[in-house]
C-alpha cells in the first residue's frame, strides 16, 4: 500500500478504495491525489467509519483528469455507478440530493433527497450541491414556476378556491393558484425545464439570444439585458456541467503505451459527455506481439468485461479488428482527440507507477531497464554494462588532478574508482590532460588484462570527446563508444552527444535517462573535486619543517600535534623539543629555525 501511495500523481483525480475481494468501497475526488490519498494513511481519524475505512483498504486505483471540476462530476458518475459502501450515498442510507419536477397540474421543480418515482421524474443525483442550487436558481430565474406546497386542482382554481402568496407580488411566481397563466404556457414551461436539466440546452439558449436581439431591436434595453443576465447563466451552467460536449454518447475510447515486453492499455466509456467508466491494466508480451495486436486484444478484453455496445471506439491508430456495426475514429483535432489525450495522460501515468513500483521492489531490474534505454537511445550493438567517466580539477593549471568513476549495471561501483595526479601536463590544459589520464588508464588495463568499459562519458562536449578518441582509438586501437555530456550557457547540462563527427542524442531532460546520465557527472565532478581539494590542502599545510635535513613526515606530524604550529615550535625552549622527539633532532630543528629567524 506504501508503494502504490508513493507513486501516486499530485493532480486532480478521482481514487477508488479496494477491499480484499476487490470490490469498490470508497470513491473519492481530489485536487491533489497524492497528497488527498497519503492522509488517511498518516493518522488515526475521530470518525470510526474512516478509521474502519482504512482498515479494509487492500488496493487503491485512480482515474487521473485535468481540472478539478471533472474530478468533481467522475466521482459522481462512479459513485453513481458503483454505488460503493463507505460512501454518504449509501452508508448514511440516502442519496445524493435530486430534482424532482412533480406530475401535478401545476407541477413544481425542487430539491429532495426522497426518491419515490410515482411522485414525478427526477433529474440527478447531483455530488456538487453548489451546482445543483445554481441549476435551480436558473431555473426559477428563466420561469416564474410556483414554489408553494398546495396541491392545486383544475377545479379548485377555475372555482376560486385557492389565494395568491407572497410570491406573486414580488414577481417570483406566476400566479397559477389563481389563474393568471393557462395550463399549455405552464406547462411549455415544464418542458423546457426538464430539457435543461437533461443538459439540452443549447435551443433554448438559441431561443433566448433570438428573443434578446428581438428586445433590444424594440429598443426595450432593460428586457433584453435581463434576458441577457438568464443567457449567461445557463451557459455558464452548461459550461460546467461536461468533461466533453454533450453530443459525445456512448462511444469507448482506447490508448495504448508498450515497452520491450509490457503493453499498458486505458479504457475510457463516455456517455451525454461524461466518463463512466475507466480501467488501465497490462498485457504481457510473450511472443513479440506489436502495439496493433496488443490494443486489439485489449478491446475485445475490455468491451466484453464491460458490456460494451457502443457503436464508435476512439483510436491512436488504425487496428484490423472487425466489429459489428462499430466505427473507429482517429481524431486529428476537437472533442475527441481531447478525449484520446485523456486516454493517453492516464496510460502514461498507470505505466510510470508500474515502473516506479517494480523499481523499489527490485532495484537490479531498474538498472538493466536503463542501460537498455542508453543502448537503445545510442544505437549501440551492445548493452553498456560498465560506464567510466573522466572529469579533470585544477586550479589556475596548479595541482591539476582527474578522476574516474566507474558504474556496473547503472550502479557506482566505488572500488574501481581511480585518482590521477597530472605528470606531463603544464598550466590549465584540459584536453592533453585528459588525454594523458585515458592514454595511463587503458594502458595499464590492456596490460594487465583488466575488462575495459562499454562505454566512455567525458564531461564536456566536442573537444572532450575528441581528445578521447585520439587516445583509444588512434594511439591504443580501441573501438569503445564515447559520448559527452554538454553544458549550456547557464552551465547547465542540457545535450547528450555521440558519434563522430559528435551529433545530438534526442532525449528529454526529466527523462529518467537523463536523470541517471547527470548523475554519473554528478558523482564524477565530487570525486576529482575532492581529490584536488585534498591535494592542495596538502600542498597548503606544507611547512617550514619539510626543508629540514633529517626530519620526515612522522617526526613533523608528532611535533605538529603536540605544539599545533611551527610558530610555537620555534618558539619553544630546545629541552621541551627533546622531550618529544629526542635530543639529536630537537638540536637540528632548533638550530635550523633560528638560522631562518636571523636570517629573515
Amino acid at each position: 500500500m506504501k508503494n502504490i501511495v508513493d507513486n501516486l500523481p499530485d493532480c486532480p483525480g478521482c481514487y477508488q478504495f479496494l477491499d480484499e475481494t476487490g470490490k469498490i468501497i470508497y470513491v473519492g475526488k481530489a485536487k491533489r491525489l497524492k497528497r488527498r490519498v497519503s492522509s488517511y494513511f498518516q493518522k488515526e481519524h475521530e470518525s470510526r467509519k474512516t478509521n474502519h475505512l482504512v482498515r479494509s483498504i487492500r488496493d487503491i486505483k485512480y482515474i487521473v483528469v485535468n481540472t478539478e471540476e471533472d474530478a468533481l462530476l467522475l466521482e459522481n458518475n462512479l459513485i453513481k455507478q458503483w454505488n460503493p459502501k463507505y460512501n454518504i450515498l449509501l452508508k448514511d442510507g440516502k442519496t445524493y440530493p435530486s430534482i424532482l419536477v412533480t406530475n401535478e397540474f401545476f407541477p413544481r421543480i425542487f430539491q429532495t433527497r426522497k426518491i419515490n418515482k410515482r411522485n414525478g421524474t427526477y433529474f440527478g443525483p447531483y455530488s456538487h450541491v453548489p451546482t445543483l442550487h445554481m441549476l435551480l436558481e436558473v431555473i426559477r430565474n428563466l420561469y416564474p414556476i410556483r414554489t408553494c406546497k398546495m396541491p392545486l386542482l383544475a377545479e379548485g382554481v377555475e372555482n376560486g378556491k385557492y389565494r395568491e402568496c407572497l410570491d406573486f407580488y414580488i414577481h417570483k411566481c406566476c400566479g397559477a393558484c389563481i389563474g393568471k397563466v393557462n395550463h399549455e404556457e405552464y406547462g411549455k414551461w415544464i418542458e423546457e425545464a426538464k430539457e435543461i436539466l437533461k443538459g439540452n440546452t443549447r435551443s433554448i439558449e438559441a431561443g433566448m439570444m433570438e428573443e434578446m436581439r428581438q428586445l433590444a431591436n424594440e429598443m426595450r434595453f432593460e428586457e433584453a439585458e435581463a434576458m441577457k443576465r438568464k443567457y449567461l447563466m445557463l451557459e455558464n451552467y452548461r459550461s460546467k456541467s461536461e468533461v466533453v460536449s454533450y453530443t459525445i454518447n456512448n462511444v469507448d475510447v482506447f490508448n495504448i503505451e508498450t515497452d520491450e515486453k509490457t503493453g499498458y492499455v486505458n479504457y475510457l466509456h463516455v456517455n451525454n459527455g461524461c466518463i463512466t467508466q475507466a480501467f488501465t491494466f497490462e498485457l504481457k508480451k510473450r511472443l513479440d506481439e506489436t502495439t496493433e495486436e496488443l490494443l486489439t486484444l485489449g478491446i475485445g478484453e475490455m468491451r466484453e468485461r464491460y458490456h460494451s455496445n457502443s457503436k464508435e471506439i476512439i483510436l491512436p491508430f488504425h487496428v484490423e479488428l472487425q466489429l459489428e456495426n462499430v466505427v473507429y475514429t482517429i481524431p486529428q483535432r476537437g472533442e475527441k482527440r481531447k478525449l484520446l489525450e485523456l486516454s493517453k495522460l492516464n496510460v502514461l501515468q498507470y505505466k510510470k507507477d508500474r515502473i516506479s513500483q517494480n523499481d523499489k521492489l527490485n532495484p537490479e531490474q531498474r538498472g538493466v531497464r536503463l542501460m537498455k534505454e542508453l543502448q537503445a537511445a545510442l544505437g549501440m550493438k551492445e548493452m553498456p554494462v560498465q560506464i567510466e567517466c573522466f572529469d579533470n580539477s585544477n586550479m589556475q593549471g596548479t595541482d591539476a588532478v582527474a578522476g574516474c568513476v566507474v558504474f556496473v549495471m547503472g550502479k557506482p561501483s566505488k572500488k574501481d574508482y581511480r585518482k590521477y595526479t597530472i605528470k606531463t601536463v603544464e598550466g590549465a590544459d584540459d584536453y592533453a590532460s585528459m588525454r594523458e589520464v585515458v592514454r595511463r588508464r587503458y594502458s595499464r588495463m590492456m596490460t594487465e588484462g583488466t575488462r575495459l568499459p562499454d562505454l566512455i562519458i567525458t564531461d564536456g562536449g566536442k573537444g572532450q570527446m575528441e581528445a578521447v578518441r585520439e587516445v583509444t582509438e588512434d594511439e591504443l586501437k580501441l573501438a569503445i563508444p564515447i559520448a559527452g555530456l554538454a553544458k549550456n550557457d547557464k552551465h547547465r547540462t542540457n545535450e547528450l552527444l555521440f558519434g563522430f563527427p559528435a551529433s545530438v542524442i534526442g532525449m528529454k531532460t526529466d527523462s529518467t535517462l537523463f536523470h541517471f546520465l547527470t548523475r554519473v557527472q554528478d558523482e564524477v565532478h565530487r570525486y576529482s573535486i575532492a581529490f584536488h581539494r585534498d591535494k592542495r590542502s596538502k600542498h597548503q599545510l606544507a611547512s617550514e619543517l619539510d626543508k629540514i635535513k633529517g626530519i620526515g613526515p612522522k617526526t613533523k606530524d608528532t611535533l605538529l600535534r603536540h605544539f599545533g604550529s611551527v610558530k610555537r615550535i620555534r618558539d619553544a625552549e630546545e629541552e621541551a623539543i627533546a622531550e618529544v622527539i629526542g635530543k639529536s633532532k630537537a638540536k637540528i630543528i632548533k638550530e635550523t629555525l633560528v638560522n631562518e629567524s636571523k636570517n629573515g
